[in-house]
Formats: structure tokens, C-alpha cells, sequence
């Protein structure tokens, strides 16, 4: 049967595809990336900084830890994106965009680490790069 659109094309039956014998995953799809952000500047009174990083992770739940001194702080998560890229350009917005919302300090970005998901695990059996984000939270350095 041959079905009229608008505008006076037709479209034939619909028909099905053989699948092929392999299945290769798409590259395009998210993929988890374990970000650790450095910031510092000014020093700034502890209570207030903690309240701030303690109201970004509220807003924010996909935050794992925070570790904090008066004039610097590191914010360690996971980041789900397609790519590399996209994953840190999402962790170079981050402390920006949430500074005036959860009350965090005029700081800079003065690090930024961005590995896949299987680097991270292979780091850590080996017993290199940052152990794994316990306890979970915000804590002083």
C-alpha cells in the first residue's frame, strides 16, 4: 500500500532490516568521567566556606567530596558526558555559575582533572592518583 504525504510524495510499505552478526556501541553516548576541581584565592573565614561548599553539594548531589582550607579547595565528582571536552567544560563552569547561589569565594579555577572511568580504577589498583572519595562529604583538608 503507497500512502500519499502532504505535499505529494508517497512512502512505500514499511519493511524490516537483518541485524548484523555484531553490535558495536555507539560512540556518541555519555560516559562517566571523575573530574577534580582546584580553586584558591583570598583567604576566607572556614565556616563560611564549608556552609557554601556544604550548600553547592546540597544543590548539587552528584558532588562526592569537597576538601577545603581558608584559601583553597578541591571539589572531586563524577561527570557524565559523551566526551572529554564536554566534561570539563562543564567542570570550568561549575564553581562560576554556582558561586553566587550556594555563597562560595571570588576564587579562581587553578587545576582541573578530567579521566575516564576505567583510568580512575586502573590509578587506583595501582595506587596511584587520588583514593577514592571516602568519606563522602565535606571535610578540611
Amino acid at each position: 500500500m503507497r500512502r500519499v504525504r502532504p505535499g505529494g510524495t508517497t512512502r512505500g510499505a514499511l519493511t524490516s532490516v537483518a541485524a548484523g552478526t555484531t553490535y558495536e556501541e555507539p560512540r556518541d553516548l555519555p560516559r562517566l568521567w571523575h573530574v577534580t576541581l582546584s580553586v584558591a584565592g583570598k583567604s576566607v573565614p572556614l565556616t563560611d566556606l564549608r556552609r557554601a561548599l556544604e550548600q553547592l553539594a546540597h544543590d548539587h548531589p552528584f558532588l562526592l567530596t569537597s576538601r577545603y582550607a581558608s584559601d583553597h579547595a578541591e571539589i572531586r565528582y563524577w561527570e557524565e558526558a559523551r566526551d572529554l571536552h564536554d566534561a570539563a567544560a562543564v567542570a570550568l563552569r561549575l564553581w562560576g555559575e554556582h558561586r553566587l547561589s550556594s555563597g562560595l569565594p571570588p576564587w579562581e579555577i587553578v587545576g582541573l582533572e578530567v579521566i575516564d572511568r576505567e583510568t580512575y580504577h586502573q590509578r587506583i589498583a595501582e595506587g596511584y592518583g587520588p583514593l577514592p572519595a571516602t568519606p563522602v562529604g565535606v571535610h578540611p583538608f
